[in-house]
């Protein structure tokens, strides 16, 4: 049987929506176990997320319109994204074209500036302790992404993340050629960053390692479950966006039918656990950094992704 293009349109939202809380959870559980500890289940998530959406909401009376219109903005721009990148399917649904594959990057953008406003905005602290420790990291970051996604135009002369999928699939040449190597280097470094991985920081309140934890820390109730599901789903979204278009571009839906999904749905429970394993073992034993260091996996990623650039020219 094959599938409306509506129906898998909505399918690739579906996916991130209710995968994302399960991808987290493997992760921690992971990370748990590589530091012999016994960890919670998998599916806390959706637990946690439960239980705080029965929660009552809570604002600081110092808040403004912003406080509780960021996790709004943040958790619908996680929505969007899906709606532009290959989730299911290797070929572009019906609003695939509202935006390219930078567009989508501006999207995901959004939603970590608007959470960075509501850090300042609550008037504490935490929350302007790590708003301003957020805008050191992406200083660097955000650059290296948009030069990653244009050196994947570059490579295949599209802006459409769908004509790389299709190009790194087809062509070994392109595939193991320096241009594509080094994005896929600097993807990766990017990922510790973007999915809180990088060795500075830290899932626990102390001051010296709170970054976006603190930017969300005076949060409660259905607001706090709303910006930890659009983080889960960022989180995701970039693992998306580096295994189908980077990484391993292999594994979606080519015809639509019901079985090539429901198959393209157990590759992404496999190859999104094996790189989860990865970056849970990165995160755990490394050394972790003094918080001055950021810039020096930063740095690495942005001279990868100018030499993709290069090579792609040369």
């Amino acid at each position: 049987m094959i599938l409306s293009p509506i129906v898998l349109q909505i399918g690739q939202v579906l996916t991130v929506l209710f995968l994302a809380p399960l991808l987290h959870g493997f992760i921690v559980k992971v990370e748990e176990r590589i530091q012999r500890g016994r960890g919670p289940s998998i599916f806390q998530p959706y637990r946690d997320l439960w239980k705080l959406f029965h929660k009552e909401l809570v604002l600081p009376e110092t808040a403004t319109w912003l406080f509780w219109a960021a996790p709004v903005v943040a958790f619908t721009a996680m929505l969007t994204v899906p709606i532009l990148i290959p989730v299911l399917t290797n070929y572009p649904l019906p609003l695939s074209d509202m935006g390219d594959i930078l567009g989508g990057g501006l999207i995901l953008t959004l939603g970590s500036f608007m959470i960075l406003l509501a850090g300042l905005d609550s008037g504490q602290p935490f929350g302007g302790l790590g708003s301003s420790r957020s805008v050191m990291l992406t200083i660097l970051a955000e650059p290296t992404l948009i030069l990653v996604f244009v050196g994947i135009t570059f490579l295949d002369h599209a802006m459409l993340p769908f004509v790389a999928n299709h190009l790194l699939a087809q062509d070994p040449v392109a595939y193991w050629g320096p241009s594509h190597l080094f994005l896929v280097f600097a993807f990766l470094i990017l990922l510790t960053v973007e999915t809180d991985r990088l060795p500075i920081h830290s899932s626990i309140h102390y001051e010296i390692y709170m970054i976006d934890e603190a930017r969300i820390l005076e949060y409660s109730g259905p607001l706090l479950g709303l910006l930890k599901w659009s983080s889960w789903m960022k989180q995701f979204i970039l693992y998306t966006i580096f295994l189908n278009v980077f990484l391993f571009p292999w594994g979606l839906s080519i015809t639509g039918s019901l079985a090539s999904v429901g198959l393209a749905l157990l590759i992404i429970l496999l190859k999104y656990g094996v790189l989860g394993l990865f970056m849970a073992a990165v995160d755990t034993m490394q050394s972790r950094l003094r918080f001055y260091r950021y810039q020096e996996p930063l740095a690495l990623s942005f001279l990868f992704a100018v030499l993709a650039i290069v090579a792609s020219q040369i």
